[in-house]
């Protein structure tokens, strides 16, 4: 394999892209059916008379996690969403959703954002993971409680410096929730490989402004915006009436679109 992308704060999205059009050289399909077998074997191994489920976003690493996971036969799995997701977004969920999906909607809505202002467009990594903290885990501990998991799998990856417990990919925290990432030692170029040999579909984000870098995300949450205004036209540019809408709302939304006039 040819490694080409580095620590995933440093990546540009032009280098993602270039990299997905290009994964099948950088990635030889026996090196990824290899690593994916030892993934699916591994999967068996430490799932083995438990009661288990994945996390499923939609993103990339939750596509190649989803389909790793029905060859180790594991079916069910949960996406969190709030009332504040991109309407193509859901539309794309309606037909690409895997079979056994729960759906849980932590209920965010506009009235909620309009009362935290502080949490639309994140400027920093400490509200952007708040976003993550009462919609995505909030969530996914909700589901594991009532369908009384002894463990739930992630597609968390080291190479994006996510934490995946220490000297092992599995960990239980404070609360009992067992978490076990098994593409945590995967590459990005492995993940993007996958997607290719498999023709998986991604969902609409990637296709918009800074796809990779923000990846899935209520509306709201998008990050790398520089400052607010950016956002709202960038938001405007996926979905007018996203912006139209919140207008009622918030001052800073109407203030955007007074200078589209």
């Amino acid at each position: 394999m040819l490694k080409v992308l580095g620590k995933k704060q440093s990546i540009k999205n032009q280098d993602w892209i270039e990299t997905f059009q290009k994964a099948r050289q950088l990635v030889p399909r026996e090196e990824l059916d290899k690593l994916m077998l030892h993934t699916v074997e591994d999967i068996k191994k430490k799932t083995k008379g438990q009661k288990t489920a994945y996390a499923w976003s939609g993103g990339k690493d939750s596509l190649v996690l989803g389909e790793i996971c029905h060859m180790a036969g594991i079916t069910d799995c949960v996406l969190v969403i709030c009332n504040l997701e991109y309407r193509a977004f859901i539309e794309w969920i309606e037909s690409h959703k895997p079979s056994g999906l729960s759906v849980i909607n932590t209920g965010q809505d506009m009235k909620w954002l309009a009362a935290s202002p502080h949490m639309l467009f994140p400027q920093d990594s400490r509200t952007a993971a708040r976003w993550f903290s009462i919609v995505q885990h909030r969530g996914q501990v909700e589901y594991y409680k009532n369908k009384h998991l002894d463990m739930m799998l992630l597609g968390r990856r080291l190479a994006d410096g996510n934490y995946v417990g220490r000297g092992s990919n599995i960990y239980t925290d404070k609360q009992g929730i067992t978490r076990y990432s098994p593409l945590s030692g995967w590459t990005h170029e492995h993940v993007l490989a996958f997607i290719h040999y498999y023709n998986l579909e991604m969902p609409p984000f990637y296709n918009w402004k800074n796809g990779y870098l923000c990846g899935t995300h209520p509306w709201p949450a998008r990050q790398w915006t520089k400052n607010v205004e950016n956002a709202w036209s960038e938001v405007y540019g996926i979905d007018n009436s996203i912006v139209e809408y919140a207008a009622k709302y918030l001052k800073s939304a109407a203030t955007f679109l007074r200078t589209l006039k």
